[in-house]
C-alpha cells in the first residue's frame, strides 16, 4: 500500500492504523492514481500558489471516486475516521487531503470532544483555506454544535496564536444560522478585529455575512460602532449581502 512507510504510532509522526482505514485508504489511492491527469495538476498546483503537489482531479469525479471507495465498507467508527484523515494528511498530494475531509465530514455524526484534537492537528498541518475552512464549518461545528459545552474549546481556539486555528473559531458556526450564539460571534470578531493577517479578517467578514441572513440590523451595527475597529476589508465581507439586497445604509 502506498502507506505502508509510514509509522502506526501518530506521536511519531505516522497515522494510526485501522482494517476500515487500510480498506478506505486501499481504495481511494487506487481510484485516485488511475484517474490522475498531469496537465490539470499544474492547473490546479498554480492556482493553490503552488503549495501543494496535486494529481488532477477535478472535484465531482474526486467525490464520486471516494464514494465508490468506501461504498462496500461498514459504517466507520470514530477511530476509523481519525485514521483515515491521518493517512490522507500524510500523502503528498492535496486530493487526499479534501479526501480526508470529505470522508470525516460525511461521518461527522460519528465524532464527538475526542476529535476536536484531530481537527486541530488537521487544521494546522498542511494549512491553507481550502481544508481549514471545510473543517471548520463542516466537521468542527457540527461536533460542537451537538455538544454546546465544546465552546470552551473555541474560546480558547480564537485566541490562538496559528491564524488556521483562529480562522476555524471564527468560521465554526457559519452553518448554524438561528442556532448562532451571537454574543460569542462578536465577541470573537471584537477579539481578532486588528489581527493583521488577510484570512483572519476575511473570516471575520465571512462569519458576519453569514449571521446577516438571521439579523441584519446586529451585523449592521456591530460593523458600524467604531469601538469594533474592523478593518476595511472585514467592513465590506460582512455587507456584501446586505449591500446587495438592501443598498448601502439601508
Amino acid at each position: 500500500m502506498a502507506w505502508d512507510h509510514l509509522r502506526a504510532d501518530p506521536e511519531s509522526g505516522g497515522p494510526p492504523r485501522t482494517p476500515v482505514a487500510d480498506a478506505a485508504l486501499a481504495g481511494l489511492v487506487e481510484r485516485f492514481e488511475a484517474a490522475a491527469d498531469p496537465a490539470d495538476a499544474v492547473g490546479m498546483r498554480a492556482y493553490m500558489r503552488d503549495q501543494f503537489p496535486f494529481l488532477g482531479i477535478r472535484s465531482q469525479r474526486r467525490v464520486e471516486l471516494s464514494r465508490a471507495a468506501i461504498a462496500a465498507l461498514p459504517r466507520p467508527a470514530a477511530a476509523d475516521v481519525v485514521a483515515v484523515a491521518r493517512a490522507c494528511w500524510a500523502l503528498d498530494e492535496r486530493e487526499y487531503q479534501y479526501a480526508g475531509c470529505w470522508y470525516a465530514r460525511r461521518f461527522v455524526k460519528v465524532l464527538d470532544a475526542s476529535f476536536l484534537p484531530e481537527a486541530r492537528f488537521l487544521v494546522s498541518t498542511r494549512s491553507w483555506w481550502d481544508t481549514v475552512d471545510e473543517l471548520a464549518q463542516n466537521v468542527v461545528g457540527p461536533i460542537v454544535r451537538a455538544d454546546r459545552s465544546l465552546q470552551v474549546v473555541m474560546d480558547e481556539w480564537i485566541d490562538d496564536p496559528d491564524l488556521w486555528i483562529a480562522r476555524t473559531a471564527l468560521l465554526h458556526q457559519n452553518r448554524y444560522r438561528g442556532d448562532t450564539d451571537a454574543d460569542r460571534l462578536f465577541a470573537y470578531c471584537r477579539r481578532r478585529a486588528d489581527h493583521p493577517d488577510f484570512f483572519i479578517r476575511k473570516a471575520i467578514g465571512w462569519a458576519l455575512r453569514e449571521y446577516s441572513r438571521v439579523d441584519p440590523d446586529a451585523v449592521r451595527a456591530f460593523v458600524a460602532d467604531p469601538a469594533v475597529g474592523l478593518s476595511g476589508l472585514s467592513r465590506r465581507e460582512a455587507l456584501t449581502w446586505l449591500n446587495r439586497r438592501h443598498g448601502p445604509g439601508a
